[in-house]
């Protein structure tokens, strides 16, 4: 299964909870964080989510 990579480039300051939980749950947390996710539809879509906050590489 194809990897990407998830890399936090904005603050989650003042952003609503549901974003700030999805970072979480993304194991993100901190700005230049990198994370690695298999690319699954559930993760693809959490990335979606928060995709002005997050950087992504295929």
């Amino acid at each position: 299964m194809a990897t990407i990579k998830v890399t936090q480039i904005k603050s989650a300051i003042k952003r609503p909870k549901k974003q700030k939980l999805t970072l979480q749950a993304l194991g993100l947390g901190k700005l230049n964080k990198t994370v690695e996710h298999n690319a699954t539809p559930q993760i693809e879509g959490m990335v979606a989510k928060v995709a002005h906050l997050v950087k992504v590489e295929k």
